[in-house]
């Protein structure tokens, strides 16, 4: 059984029914378990549990501290081309908006490796837009080799592959894989997705089991929270890394639940996520997947991030540029506006002061220091 029959499986279950029976004595008891089901994590964003948040967030930061020690992964993003072919209505890359487009060459790959690599980051996030015709594998597989130079940790952020093809990048040297669902709604997606290669739901939704399948090091997931129901993505979300940690063990789970930012273009939500129920969403995941990464990126302000970051975090972002050529001082369009605009050397300082270890490099394949 794949995730996307799992999804069909639980059309019927109504989310907002189930969490408005939910008592307090039913999260008290929940609280009071070591192993929490999908149900017991669903029970956890109910009205019912937030009175409990200040408690949900102390045992979750006591989790944290048991797994990942006081340490916090650090990476940076790099855009390589935000040329797409997809029609989507909450994206600045998408295929109708008239903005400065640019696709890096080799030469500007190397340079923007350079600069961010002589900051100290060892791991990298590789970016593209999806235009397959344009950002081919071997355009990709040309970038990762020049990035293995400079980074012990390559990971993709790009359009969904097949298995043969994460097994070709897999071999070339990226050991991560990042790929949001944007809505675990089916119905929802087809409508927010309305041309290109995006459109096809399932294809997109079962790209971690074949990254997973190839034996891939790490797969981040997650939704784009604004959307759609909180409660809806962050349940699927989570049953979405439960069932790649039972069935792919050896693969390193991380979430995350990045929310809207401001874009090109105009689009408009009623369902945006305040601080409090990311919070919740967040450390109720903490409780049911104890031994799954969190990451937090800089769509979140520098207040917010420093606030959370005991509950749960794992892996932030720092030094960020959302636009193509950023680094170098050419940039693009940028995909969003960052909210924490720190520099990495800020960000560093700030997570000692708190008493945390900032880990520039903890994974090493073919590289040397």
């Amino acid at each position: 059984m794949s995730f996307y029959d799992l999804i069909q499986s639980c059309k019927d279950f109504d989310i907002e029914q189930f969490c408005a029976e939910v008592t307090p004595q039913k999260v008290q008891s929940i609280l009071a378990k070591n192993n929490l089901t999908e149900y017991d994590f669903l029970a956890l964003l109910s009205d019912a549990a937030d009175p409990f948040l200040e408690e949900i967030a102390q045992k979750a930061a006591v989790q944290t501290r048991k797994y990942f020690g006081k340490t916090v992964k650090i990476f940076t993003p790099l855009y390589i081309s935000n040329y797409c072919q997809n029609k989507c209505a909450y994206c600045s890359f998408a295929s109708q908006h008239h903005i400065n487009r640019r696709h890096l060459n080799l030469d500007e790959i190397r340079a923007e490796a350079e600069k961010i690599s002589s900051t100290g980051i060892r791991h990298i996030l590789l970016l593209t837009g999806e235009a397959p015709s344009l950002v081919t594998l071997q355009y990709i597989k040309d970038a990762v080799k020049i990035l293995r130079e400079y980074f012990s940790s390559v990971a993709i952020e790009i359009y969904p592959l097949t298995s043969e093809g994460y097994a070709e990048l897999i071999k070339e040297g990226i050991d991560g894989l990042t790929i949001y669902q944007e809505t675990y709604n089916q119905s929802l997606y087809k409508k927010l997705h309305t041309g290109g290669p995006k459109e096809n739901y399932r294809f997109r939704l079962e790209a971690p089991e074949r990254a997973s399948a190839q034996n891939i090091r790490v797969v981040t997931i997650g939704a784009l929270f604004g959307l759609y129901n909180w409660r809806y993505e962050a349940f699927f979300t989570a049953l979405h890394a439960s069932f790649l940690q039972k069935n792919y063990p050896s693969v390193e789970l991380c979430l995350s639940f990045p929310r809207l930012r401001p874009l090109a273009g105009e689009f408009n939500t009623s369902y945006l996520v305040s601080d409090r129920q990311f919070v919740r969403m967040m450390v109720a995941a903490r409780l049911f997947l104890p031994f799954a990464g969190i990451c937090v990126s800089t769509r979140e302000s520098e207040k917010f991030r420093r606030a959370i970051i005991p509950m749960g975090v794992t892996k932030i972002s720092a030094g960020v540029s959302t636009a193509v050529g950023g680094h170098i001082g050419d940039g693009s369009t940028s995909q969003f506006e960052i909210a924490d605009p720190r520099t990495l050397e800020q960000v560093k300082e700030d997570l000692h002061k708190m008493g945390y270890q900032p880990v520039m490099h903890d994974w090493s394949n073919r590289f040397e220091i």
